[in-house]
């Protein structure tokens, strides 16, 4: 079964929803879930916030932000992730930013360095992940492990929280 498949199921399970916020996968996100037959059920909102004043105008992402940490970088990724999430008034938001090429990288930041965020009312997190390949490699590494995430942290919460009960 594919991931996005499993994730769509588990959402609608559980009830929950789902808004995502894409830089450098350019929609591919949004494509894979969209996919998916009953997807209507869990996904709210998908933008492609490419340019850095979209990512403050829509996602109310800080221009400060972005200007004195880079808008590739874990706190862009972050703060994409709780604006997606915001806006759409999803249960979760997932955010991609980075550097697909083949040109942007740079020495500190290398083609392939994509942040990856995700936002739900307990908390916001992002991982940085260096992705190997052309753009359109990068951009299906990214998806991947975009949904990865999401469903490992679905699970974690699930089980954590049946521990809690005992």
């Amino acid at each position: 079964m594919l991931a996005e498949v499993k994730l769509v199921k588990l959402l609608e399970q559980k009830k929950l929803t789902l808004g995502i916020a894409e830089s450098c996968s350019g929609g591919l996100l949004s494509n894979r879930i969209t996919n998916i037959p009953g997807s209507s059920t869990v996904f709210l909102l998908g933008t492609i916030t490419y340019a850095n004043e979209s990512k403050s105008k829509i996602l109310q992402v800080p221009a400060q932000l972005m200007k004195t940490k880079g808008s590739v970088s874990v706190h862009t990724a972050k703060a994409m992730a709780l604006g997606i999430r915001k806006l759409s008034g999803a249960s979760f938001g997932v955010s991609i930013t980075g550097i697909a090429g083949p040109a942007g990288g740079t020495k500190d930041k290398p083609i392939g360095t994509v942040f990856i965020g995700i936002s739900s009312d307990k908390k916001t997190f992002a991982s940085q992940f260096n992705f190997s390949g052309n753009r359109l490699e990068i951009k299906r590494k990214s998806t991947s492990k975009a949904i990865t995430m999401l469903l490992q942290y679905l699970v974690t919460a699930e089980k954590a929280c049946k521990s809690a009960k005992g």
